[in-house]
């Protein structure tokens, strides 16, 4: 108003009142639109919360949380953590946005995905992850290069594990802030939901609706905790394991119920929509289609990585108290592709132009505008090779119906199979009536083979369709890790992005899918102490560096290697042999631009 008088005084009548009009306007249309926290648990299983019937685990806020949003009660997830992070962020189908794995060339996902955090980012909404990405740790894949503004992950898809820094752990973890790597005081599940909470209250401050992606590793191995929350649960006399995650899941509890706390404190309760979910089901032991000895799991069959349904059923709650009504159980089967068109018609904004969403807004089911979703099949695969293979390891679920390959080792999958593999897992198929046996203990495919037909005919079409494009993208469709932009200073290259022969093969050596930019690079290898001499080698294009070690050596630089723009294979490697056969693999390869 005080603007408005000076313009006043200034004879801009018109123009004061036409800015007036606009600032009112964005002011109310900011506030109109519904902010977002998503809360994503990694290997949480249907079975793991107390609302669910867990006899064992506390839960309490979650459960609040549960019972005050709209549940859905048959929600799925894919069997494992990228894949459906994949499908969360894109509202497409995994396989078309270059996932069908968790590591190695299956677990990076197309640059050319259009995310959920670039839509609302360019409609004004700030975006921010915490925790868990793993959908690619370099340049152009990571969080940042996907439409979040702030961003504080860790590497690959866990605290210690290949893709970050040797030794890291839970507690005081090195963590990658805005893509800069740094040592953070206390436990990692803590860490990400005070940087997640401290993004909400300073959007909130700014007057900005925001997506907050608070994504914890939890309650994913190894099951570190401090023993203080673990002893409640091992006076119950659990198994140390199950005693050590629920632990792990009162962890998280506690810290959804800060998040709950600090919007009613904020007064953005009412216009905030929260979701609680999972990635996959819950994980064991390495044994995947069998029952969990001694972890409620809510009697359904399988474990992470299983298209059983203890793999993919997971738990969702959806809560906008001043849109939704609450308490509500909606038992039609929605799938994480729904997630992102869901969200973006609750906050009236359009996917963008050109992409092709394959999930369902669920917002009609959820306001109660509709009993039904159009009558539709989801498709769940998983296995590890970097070339999909069709019939291996998947289900299809129908309104009713759902149909199984199943595989007990489905990472074991990693080499087309013969023809005689595939007639006999097409010769075992197993249908199940999942609305009258959720545990999956009648095989009825024998008394209803129209059905195994009609799912299996709907199922190749499917397949075809979202693979039929991987040609055009990288390298056999995988994406390619950059080298040399100046949006990456240094690549790391990790063995959790490696792949190859030297991987399938079960030896110890991988290569990169890289793209290069021309110039001259430094190219330091890191790896694990020497114990025979040889040659350290660097190959990519017409680029071929040789360099000896010698026994204890762990690090070796190459200098001003040339390399020409160019899309391919990146060798780096130590062989102890004129031949090549004896070979030694990287830790890591630091690529810097000096040019």
């Amino acid at each position: 108003m005080i603007h408005f008088k000076f313009i006043l005084v200034n004879h801009g009548i018109k123009i004061g009142c036409f800015l007036i009009f606009i600032l009112t306007f964005q002011f109310n249309y900011s506030q109109s639109r519904p902010n977002i926290v998503m809360i994503m648990t990694d290997d949480l299983g249907y079975g793991d919360l107390g609302i669910h019937g867990n006899p064992y685990v506390k839960s309490p806020n979650i459960d609040a949380l549960g019972r005050e949003s709209v549940e859905f009660t048959r929600f799925y997830s894919y069997p494992s953590c990228s894949t459906t992070r994949a499908a969360v962020m894109t509202g497409r189908w995994p396989y078309r946005t270059g996932m069908l794995s968790v590591f190695y060339y299956a677990g990076l996902m197309q640059a050319k995905e259009v995310t959920i955090a670039e839509t609302l980012g360019d409609s004004g909404y700030r975006t921010g992850i915490f925790g868990k990405w793993h959908l690619g740790d370099s340049y152009p894949m990571r969080p940042t290069d996907n439409g979040f503004q702030e961003a504080l992950v860790h590497k690959g898809g866990g605290i210690g594990q290949p893709a970050g820094p040797p030794g890291n752990t839970y507690y005081d973890p090195i963590l990658e802030h805005n893509n800069v790597s740094k040592r953070y005081e206390g436990y990692c599940d803590d860490i990400f939901f005070d940087s997640g909470m401290q993004f909400i209250r300073q959007s909130h401050e700014d007057k900005k609706p925001f997506l907050a992606y608070i994504s914890t590793p939890l309650v994913h191995l190894p099951l570190t905790i401090n023993d203080d929350k673990v002893d409640p649960y091992r006076k119950m006399g659990l198994h140390e394991n199950n005693a050590r995650l629920y632990a792990m899941v009162s962890n998280v509890d506690a810290n959804v119920g800060r998040v709950m706390g600090l919007l009613k404190e904020l007064g953005i309760e009412d216009s905030t929509i929260v979701i609680f979910m999972s990635d996959n089901g819950p994980r064991d032991r390495r044994t995947k289609n069998d029952n969990i000895p001694g972890r409620y799991n809510y009697n359904l069959r399988g474990t992470k990585t299983s298209v059983y349904e203890s793999g993919i059923r997971v738990p969702f709650f959806i809560k906008y108290p001043s849109k939704f009504a609450g308490a509500i159980k909606i038992d039609n089967a929605a799938c994480v592709i729904d997630v992102l068109p869901t969200l973006l018609e609750a906050c009236k904004v359009s996917p963008a132009d050109g992409v092709e969403i394959d999930g369902l807004s669920l917002l009609p089911l959820i306001e109660q505008k509709v009993a039904d979703l159009p009558e539709r099949l989801l498709y769940f695969q998983l296995h590890q090779s970097d070339v999909p293979f069709e019939y291996m390891h998947f289900a299809v679920r129908g309104p009713r119906y759902k149909l199984v390959a199943p595989q007990d080792n489905p990472h074991g999958i990693i080499f087309q199979p013969r023809d005689g593999e595939l007639k006999s897992v097409l010769e075992s198929l197993e249908l199940y009536d999942v609305q009258k046996d959720s545990s999956e203990m009648y095989n009825i495919a024998g008394k209803h083979p129209e059905i195994v037909y009609d799912y299996l005919s709907s199922y190749e079409n499917w397949w075809r369709e979202v693979t039929q494009d991987r040609a055009k993208y990288g390298v056999n469709g995988v994406q390619p890790i950059y080298i040399g932009d100046p949006a990456e200073k240094v690549t790391v290259l990790s063995r959790f992005d490696w792949g190859g022969p030297g991987i399938l093969s079960g030896r110890r050596w991988g290569q990169w899918i890289v793209h290069s930019e021309q110039g001259k690079y430094k190219i330091t290898l890191r790896f694990d102490p020497v114990e025979e001499a040889g040659k350290a080698v660097v190959q990519f294009g017409k680029a071929i560096k040789e360099k000896g070690v010698n026994i204890g050596d762990t690090e070796l630089v190459f200098y001003d290697v040339d390399l020409e723009e160019n899309t391919g294979i990146f060798d780096a490697f130590i062989k102890h042999d004129d031949y090549r056969l004896l070979k030694t693999g990287m830790r890591f390869v630091d690529i810097e631009r000096t040019d």
